[in-house]
């Protein structure tokens, strides 16, 4: 571990340091802990549920996702069974829908192979798809009162300042050896609370992109990169790869108040979600309705919606958009504005095109 996790602390000094973090830890806690719906009422389904609804999503944006969802569909049979677009419209906004794809594909085995419900063990959870070492560690410590690590960005965060240490969190011997030492200072009783705390600890105090807020923190007396003002440039990942970037041109085409949707195919970015006409490229209006009549469409005006982007995690659209109002009806679907609020995942890359849907001018 000593090659692979690269501070200034003997082994002995690291140990003594674990050693005593885990009781001001649980204290602050035990005082300080956010009120959490899931906390609230931590059953293996709820847990699961509200873990990977937080990979890569504040507490704030998932929190009435997180009502609606479990309201919607209360446990692993309910997921198992929903159709997909009522599974897509429940995530809508939270992005990563392979996230929900794997949920249901898990509950569905779940349903199959373990009575309707996760199971206890964590070798078992980490066999079923969508579910990693993080999450089998959270459902079997919070859930099942397990002793086992779970090993988030804010804990990875946590123990590279707390030891001083500037191995690349990124990559996965380093991940391995931080659970390592996560599980080391686990108490054998309330290891779930104690992965909560130090998830806590990273999102309220130990913050991202910015220094941590040390005097409120409650082991700010061992901790090593406050000692050695190390604190500000840790934790230390390697550069990411530049995102590439996609031009497209976004066609909200209209036939008598209704909305031509497509829907994307079931595999890869945005699978199974609906979209507005994409086109490649920024065209000008020329260019954009000789394409449009290329399809079939015959458009009687052509109107600009503006510029928008989205980022993804490897790609970053830039896109023009138009609202085409059509003389004929399309071969394709049209949708009322209602059922596209209730019904219809649109993806929330769309979302400057789809908040201008219910104010859009009147054909000309």
């Amino acid at each position: 571990m000593d090659e692979i996790l690269h501070t200034d602390l003997a082994p002995g000094e690291c140990r003594e340091l674990l050693a005593a973090m885990s009781q001001p830890l649980l204290q602050w806690y035990d005082r300080s802990a956010r009120v959490l719906p899931w906390r609230e009422r931590p059953t293996p389904y709820r847990v699961w549920v509200s873990e990977i609804m937080l990979q890569q999503t504040r507490v704030a944006a998932v929190l009435p996702y997180f009502e609606r969802f479990v309201t919607a569909l209360p446990d692993e049979q309910a997921l198992a069974d929903a159709p997909q677009d009522q599974l897509l419209k429940l995530w809508e906004g939270l992005g990563y829908y392979n996230r929900v794809k794997n949920m249901q594909k898990c509950a569905r085995e779940v349903v199959a192979y373990h009575g309707g419900r996760l199971p206890g063990d964590y070798c078992a959870l980490l066999k079923l798809p969508g579910i990693g070492a993080y999450t089998a560690g959270a459902i079997a410590s919070i859930a099942f009162g397990q002793r086992f690590p779970a090993v988030d960005g804010n804990v990875l965060r946590v123990m590279a300042r707390l030891i001083s240490c500037d191995s690349d969190i990124l990559q996965p011997r380093v991940k391995k050896a931080f659970g390592e030492l996560v599980l080391s200072a686990m108490p054998h009783h309330r290891p779930g609370d104690f992965n909560q705390a130090m998830m806590e600890l990273g999102a309220t105090i130990c913050l991202p992109n910015t220094l941590p807020l040390c005097p409120s923190c409650p082991l700010g007396d061992i901790c090593r990169g406050r000692a050695l003002q190390t604190h500000h440039h840790l934790p230390h990942k390697a550069p990411k790869k530049a995102k590439r970037n996609e031009q497209w041109t976004v066609v909200v085409a209209r036939w008598q108040g209704r909305i031509l949707l497509q829907r994307r195919p079931e595999s890869g970015l945005l699978g199974g979600m609906y979209q507005y006409l994409c086109l490649p490229g920024h065209l000008g209006a020329e260019e954009c309705q000789q394409q449009l009549a290329a399809q079939g469409l015959c458009v009687h005006t052509l109107r600009p919606l503006g510029a928008a982007k989205h980022i993804f995690t490897h790609i970053v659209w830039q896109m023009e958009g138009y609202l085409a109002d059509l003389s004929a009806p399309p071969q394709e679907p049209l949708y009322t504005l209602e059922e596209i609020e209730e019904q219809l995942s649109v993806p929330s890359a769309f979302a400057h095109y789809t908040r201008q849907l219910p104010t859009l001018p009147l054909p000309l």
